[in-house]
């Protein structure tokens, strides 16, 4: 009876998700793939004449070729933060996991509140204009930075509490320094973990619409989601650019998930169970 039931439930999952995600999808190809009378209509139907690589093109030429540049930013925006999260937050893990202390309780209570508390924008726009940051990618990046990390932490320190410390002391005994120990021993052996966080992390920093929005306004360095911005009063009646720039946007971190969610869940549970 319970496998019944759980087959139902199953099935019952597939079929919601399919309803709101991969019928949105389809509704957006289809649409990128028409030309600008039938593309009008707004009807999920198959196009008559198939010109998606021609809308493709005309969307990437569009405004002196502004997508490959928001591509560019928000590539070079991504892989930075990316690195520099991946880096920061397994050392902080490792520092709270291995050397609690009496300091674990204020680590412990920093990092939930950086979860739990939301963002104040004002006071943050406020330092980044005395720092001199704001407007700036650098700036953008320490921002992206500082929100991703309690969430990175967390799973490094629920991964790292399953890696024995035996292995450090053995290190350790073996004459390797801190630094050595962490990047030699330590950081080789987080190989899933430290995936699960790069494509969590890439897909959300990549899709990220509001910090850019606040902290990167008018500038001359947009990232793909605010140049989609830009284009939906540009290509107002002409849905089958703005279809096909959606496409455009969404297709990377879709195929990122495709073809690595097995990683983002081997990553999780292994962080879930040995923590």
């Amino acid at each position: 009876m319970r496998n019944v039931r759980g087959v139902i439930g199953g099935g019952v999952a597939i079929i919601v998700t399919g309803i709101f995600f991969l019928i949105p999808f389809a509704f957006i190809l289809l649409t990128a793939a028409k030309d600008k009378t039938e593309s009008a209509l707004l009807e999920f139907s198959w196009p008559k004449n198939f010109v998606l690589f021609e809308n493709l093109q005309a969307a990437f030429v569009a405004r002196d070729y502004l997508m490959i540049i928001a591509f560019f930013n928000s590539l070079v925006l991504t892989v930075v933060s990316v690195a520099a999260l991946v880096i920061f937050s397994a050392m902080v893990a490792y520092i709270w996991q291995r050397r609690g202390g009496r300091s674990a309780g204020f680590v412990n209570a920093a990092v939930l509140l950086g979860l739990i508390v939301p963002p104040a924008i004002v006071p943050t726009v406020f330092v980044l204009q005395k720092l001199g940051l704001f407007k700036t990618m650098p700036g953008l990046i320490f921002i992206e930075i500082a929100y991703g990390l309690p969430f990175c932490i967390l799973l490094f320190r629920a991964f790292l509490a399953g890696i024995p410390r035996e292995l450090d002391e053995a290190a350790l005994v073996d004459g390797a320094g801190p630094m050595s120990i962490f990047f030699r021993v330590i950081l080789p052996v987080m190989k899933s973990v430290i995936v699960t966080v790069t494509i969590l992390q890439t897909v959300f920093i990549y899709n990220d619409f509001q910090n850019p929005l606040y902290f990167l306004p008018g500038s001359g360095a947009p990232t793909i989601q605010t140049t989609l911005m830009g284009f939906q009063s540009q290509f107002l009646t002409q849905y089958h650019l703005l279809f096909a720039t959606i496409l455009l946007v969404t297709l990377p971190p879709l195929i990122m998930f495709i073809f690595f969610n097995r990683k983002i869940v081997e990553g999780m549970a292994a962080g879930s169970v040995k923590g």
